[in-house]
């Protein structure tokens, strides 16, 4: 059975969908990974599936969307494939098209609340058109997944459509013994992670200037780029703040280590971040290190259960600022949340959430074959 796969980013940086092909792949599927071509993509990186990228002439904006979406039906069209999956709104066109014209088997991957997100809730006609999207396909697809309970319930409500839930959590890794974090040294706080609205950087970056022996750490990229590096040099914390730029999943990992504090910071934009479970609070947990996130419902859940986060309510410079002085000067608090995460990893990791995965591909097979 062969299972391609949908994104519009260029493959080389999303964990989740090389984890995702990888299970998929190793449970004896034939896996394809369709993604998008930029001036700046990097060779592949060999994995077990196959990958592929589509070059457009446009590379933002409703033009963009619209190519892609043209260039994938046609692929889609002419390529031998049973499932087809489309990861967000952005793909999903393409995708239900041609497993209707083709008789094929159409899922849908919700990722994120697309209608939600900041950059389309602050344009009310770009809200329309993705909701005439979404009202437009979801209804009418039986097989369906998201990283989270909240949003299935909303996704439930909203569109009517049954939704699983196999939650964006890493592997589990092997992390070193515990021992007493040295204070005295330079702390490291990271944030890994697009560079887009909403994700509460420009507290971070002004944050930063009242945690003394301390750099943040951003690794990523995205539309705030260069507005956030003129804000460091304005602040005149250009030396307390690095640009780590677009690394891969194996950089990341060997960054994330090194870490002393995550933040998984969000404004409250958009019911996406609120309902949102982001990946990066799991690979926290995965590598033992004491996270900073906001106090949504499912950080609340996943906290109330496991204890590996402190929570804010809100997105101010000073709370923030106490927030990570906290943590760096009650050595109890740290050790006793890096406990927790150690904890937590072992029932919060890929190899249990792949099961569900796996599971939910061989029904659909099942049901439609």
């Amino acid at each position: 059975m062969k299972i391609i796969l949908t994104v519009t980013n260029d493959l080389t940086y999303d964990q989740r969908m090389i984890r995702i092909c990888t299970s998929l792949t190793n449970a004896g599927f034939e896996v394809l990974l369709v993604g998008r071509q930029r001036d700046f993509s990097k060779p592949f990186q060999q994995q077990p599936f196959t990958q592929k990228r589509l070059k457009c002439w446009f590379n933002q904006g409703k033009f963009f969307y619209l190519e892609y979406n043209i260039r994938l039906f046609f692929l889609l069209l002419f390529s031998e494939f049973d499932i087809v999956c489309s990861i967000d709104l952005d793909t999903i066109l393409a995708g239900f098209w041609v497993s209707k014209i083709r008789n094929k088997t159409g899922v849908y991957d919700a990722h994120e609340y697309f209608t939600e997100v900041p950059e389309v809730v602050e344009r009310p006609k770009v809200q329309a058109m993705w909701r005439w999207v979404a009202n437009h396909t979801i209804p009418c697809l039986k097989y369906c997944y998201t990283v989270c309970e909240s949003l299935a319930i909303v996704f439930k409500k909203e569109y009517g459509t049954d939704f699983e839930v196999i939650r964006n959590v890493p592997f589990k890794m092997e992390t070193a013994p515990l021992k007493s974090p040295n204070f005295e040294s330079k702390s490291i706080i990271l944030y890994q992670g697009v560079l887009n609205d909403g994700r509460g950087l420009e507290e971070a970056i002004a944050a930063i200037q009242q945690v003394d022996n301390a750099e943040l750490w951003l690794a990523g990229e995205g539309d705030l780029s260069k507005e956030l590096r003129q804000l460091a040099n304005d602040l005149k914390v250009e030396d307390k703040v690095k640009f780590l730029g677009y690394i891969t999943p194996a950089e990341l990992k060997k960054v994330t280590q090194q870490a002393t504090i995550g933040l998984n910071l969000l404004q409250n934009k958009g019911l996406n971040y609120y309902y949102s479970l982001a990946n990066k609070a799991f690979d926290y947990i995965q590598n033992g290190k004491p996270s900073i996130n906001m106090k949504f419902p499912e950080y609340e859940g996943l906290n109330a259960e496991y204890g590996t986060f402190i929570l804010i309510e809100n997105l101010e410079v000073n709370a923030l600022a106490h927030s990570i002085n906290n943590l760096l000067t009650n050595q109890d608090l740290y050790l006793k949340i890096q406990e927790n995460c150690l904890k937590a990893k072992e029932k919060l990791n890929w190899e249990k959430e792949e099961i569900k995965l796996v599971n939910f591909y061989k029904n659909v097979i099942q049901n439609e074959y």
